[in-house]
């Protein structure tokens, strides 16, 4: 049982202070590993190439197989798993709690509405930053696709230019998706 919240508070511990995405965190995990003596540190590296070509984040696939070599059951995994996710789950629940009491306490303010349109903005900015960083001649091989990823593109900052209309079905996220990797299906099969 000592093992067990031994295990919950480190991988707890590494979930609330690991910043940066699985590979930064590899070198905390790493030590906690070493501190309590769960594994040998061939066992460890072992771990972390099981946890590079397994689907998922690295962080989290290292934490369940630390779980699990370290306890010797599924329920090591599980409780290893759970612990350096709850961190981010609690603060990400945290953040919209407050931004919902926000949203009702700050309705129809004015100031507020437009704070969060600016927002709207910067974070436009951002993904337009990542999508044009992917543009490389390898993705774009004809005027084709740069038609589709114009409409994408169109129809996903358009809400963002025109009044809110109930069933405004063509932003939504999902659907652009879908229906740009049709196009893409039908025109390029």
């Amino acid at each position: 049982m000592l093992l067990y919240l031994q295990l919950f508070l480190s991988f707890f511990k590494i979930g609330l202070f690991g910043f940066g995405g699985g590979l930064a965190i590899l070198s905390l995990i790493q030590m906690e590993v070493e501190q309590n003596g769960w594994m040998s540190q061939q066992e460890f590296i072992d771990i972390v190439a099981v946890s590079q070509v397994t689907p998922g984040p690295i962080g989290i696939n290292c934490a369940t197989y630390v779980g699990y070599t370290a306890t010797g059951s599924v329920w090591g995994s599980v409780l290893t798993t759970s612990a350096i996710i709850l961190p981010s789950l609690i603060i990400m629940l945290s953040i919209c709690k407050v931004y919902f009491w926000l949203s009702r306490r700050f309705q129809g303010n004015v100031y507020f509405e437009q704070t969060l349109r600016m927002m709207r903005f910067t974070v436009i900015g951002l993904i337009a930053s990542a999508a044009l960083m992917l543009i490389k001649p390898t993705n774009f091989i004809d005027p084709v696709s740069w038609i589709i990823f114009g409409a994408v593109a169109f129809f996903t900052v358009l809400p963002n230019f025109v009044k809110k209309k109930e069933g405004n079905i063509l932003s939504h996220p999902i659907l652009l998706i879908l229906l740009a990797g049709i196009a893409g299906y039908w025109i390029y099969r």
